[in-house]
């Protein structure tokens, strides 16, 4: 019954809903566009989907029609959740509407079984609710396909070297394969944001592979990056000195020169420069 719903169009003129910029609303209503992002996410049969921010509805929809079982959205504004429960009943309940803060829904809690999240993610807060992801003890998701403002995806997917590779890179890459898919021109949304958008893909690694202790190598990365054009024995001095360890120790224990930038070393040299001062701070 998805087919005899409304055009997305017609549903916001319906609902008379308005994007708040202010929450980083920008509607998504391309039905090419929404099926596209929602055919990197198959195959959906046997998962449940998670939505953040579904707005009108548009990646919903598109979700449920490539074969998406079990849907949640959680959506915060409540202008949206009467379309959203129209779209619930025309697809035979496989949509649950949660009404609540995406930043604060414990989603491994929320569900069971293998756990997909497909969005479109607010401008505002997208960073944020990726790195509460990538950090979530156990890890709850097979697999992410999420929007960002195009910048942030070249961040998150970013090698050494690139101008957008940084803190951000490094514990994306620590714990999945990161790949920009797709990328969304900013004239596709309604309201046109000011920048392109892009999706990226992310699959976790190996259990085995994984950098275990990321609130750590955060740390680590966040110092180097402070300086990012200066030489690590210079950018990483003040960390140093205020956990009481020797940088010339340190960098040589980890096998890193310390004339290195930051924007040179891979992301194995910050887990040799983080295990080297996790071992250092706890020696006695």
């Amino acid at each position: 019954m998805l087919d005899k719903l409304p055009s997305l169009t017609e549903t916001v003129r319906i609902h008379n809903l308005r994007a708040d910029k202010s929450l980083g609303q920008h509607f998504l209503l391309d039905q090419n566009v929404t099926d596209k992002i929602a055919r990197y996410a198959v195959p959906l049969e046997g998962v449940s989907t998670v939505e953040i921010g579904p707005g009108p509805g548009g990646l919903t929809r598109a979700l449920l029609s490539a074969g998406a079982g079990s849907v949640l959205a959680i959506e915060m504004d409540e202008r949206f959740l009467p379309a959203l429960a129209e779209i619930g009943r025309a697809s035979g309940e496989r949509l649950r509407v949660y009404k609540g803060n995406g930043l604060k829904v414990d989603i491994g809690n929320e569900l069971t079984g293998p756990i997909k999240i497909i969005s479109n993610l607010p401008y505002n807060v997208g960073t944020k609710m990726l790195i509460n992801w990538l950090t979530a003890t156990p890890l709850f998701w097979q697999q992410m396909v999420l929007m960002f403002q195009k910048e942030v995806a070249q961040r998150i997917t970013a090698a050494p070297g690139d101008s957008g590779y940084g803190r951000l890179a490094i514990l994306t890459q620590s714990t999945a394969q990161a790949q920009i898919v797709m990328e969304v021109p900013a004239h596709v949304f309604t309201p046109p944001p000011k920048v392109d958008s892009a999706v990226v893909l992310l699959d976790p690694l190996p259990e085995n592979e994984r950098f275990k202790d990321l609130k750590t190598l955060g740390m680590v990365t966040h110092a180097a990056f402070i300086m990012r054009r200066k030489m690590l024995r210079r950018s990483l001095k003040p960390f140093a000195k205020t956990h009481d360890i020797n940088l010339s120790e340190w960098l040589q224990a980890a096998d890193i020169n310390e004339e290195s930038r930051p924007e040179t070393l891979s992301v194995p040299d910050f887990h040799r420069l983080t295990r080297e001062f996790i071992r250092l701070r706890s020696a006695p």
